[in-house]
């Protein structure tokens, strides 16, 4: 028992090993993640600047496509920094307590993704087959509940699991990951972890629930658009882009999961590293891109933004 106290107070710092067998490469991955961070943080950041910037897009829809874009930044922000330092750094360690934060801020992105597309599935459900009540229902007050769903729903889930985490007895400190994850810290706990693991597929389930329920409204937008020309040209040019982030947030969200939970370790490093990072590197580039490039209103508005500053540089 004296051992185990010793191990627990001893596990001060933990060794990410992810990068281990990768290392050779890390000037090459320096340099790609060092033009793909700032490219992630431009889109997001123009998405963001052009919504707030113009009253034309001071619109539930546009609100919501906002939060999303200020989530990718939030997510990435765990990440990419850290990262960084690591590929030139010959010690990936990480503090207990930071590893924990990271943790918070990766998965709590994550899981703001899930509720950010369910409120924006409702706003869609509204406008499309209410479309008479949609400034009486999609009013400021609602507009703000929603969006404080967003956060609080997935911020209060992982403070439980991260208040779980806490409390176990851990008996390694090396990681196999390039960043703190949930089941990686929970693999390393000297006893057992059922309520860890009982909760965590409570909060996993109840999010992909989320998912679930997003699907099954659009079966139901879909039967309603057929009987309007306006209403599927509406669906096409809103609707299928937020169905695509869903199924793209959701797949790799499934990736991470399957592989903590399932993935062999007689695979690649560079493979398994891939599986694990799929949720930073495309979730995060690929949202403002398609609601800047699909949606015209926004598309426009960016083009303008863009421009605007060009001719004040010159």
């Amino acid at each position: 028992m004296q051992s185990l106290l010793k191990n627990e107070c001893s596990v001060l710092v933990f060794t990410l090993s992810g990068l281990n067998e990768t290392m050779e490469n890390r000037y090459v991955l320096f340099s790609l993640t060092a033009l793909y961070y700032p490219l992630i943080v431009f889109c997001n950041v123009t998405i963001i600047t052009t919504i707030l910037l113009h009253k034309k897009l001071h619109e539930p829809m546009y609100v919501f496509i906002c939060n999303l874009c200020v989530n990718g930044l939030f997510g990435t922000s765990g990440f990419y920094p850290k990262f960084l330092y690591d590929l030139l750094s010959h010690d990936h360690v990480i503090s207990y307590i930071g590893c924990l934060i990271q943790i918070f801020v990766i998965y709590s992105s994550i899981l703001c993704d899930f509720s950010t597309l369910t409120v924006m599935a409702f706003d869609r459900y509204v406008a499309i087959c209410r479309p008479l009540e949609y400034h009486s229902i999609m009013t400021n007050q609602t507009i703000l509940k929603c969006i404080l769903y967003c956060w609080l729903a997935p911020f209060f889930s992982m403070c439980l699991v991260i208040s779980l985490l806490s409390r176990l007895t851990l008996c390694g400190s090396t990681i196999e990951k390039l960043y703190c994850e949930i089941w990686a810290v929970a693999k390393l706990s000297c006893f057992s972890t059922i309520v860890n693991n009982v909760f965590g597929y409570i909060v996993t389930l109840t999010f992909f629930g989320h998912a679930v329920l997003i699907f099954c409204s659009y079966i139901y937008l879909i039967r309603k658009c057929r009987k309007s020309i306006e209403s599927r040209q509406k669906f096409m040019q809103t609707c299928v882009p937020h169905l695509f982030s869903l199924i793209n947030v959701t797949a790799a969200f499934m990736f991470d999961i399957l592989y903590s939970r399932y993935g062999s370790k007689n695979m690649l490093q560079g493979v398994r590293n891939f599986m694990a990072l799929e949720f930073l590197l495309v979730p995060p580039i690929l949202n403002p891109l398609i609601y800047g490039l699909n949606l015209t209103i926004v598309r426009q508005q960016v083009m303008r933004l863009l421009f605007s500053r060009n001719k004040c540089d010159e």
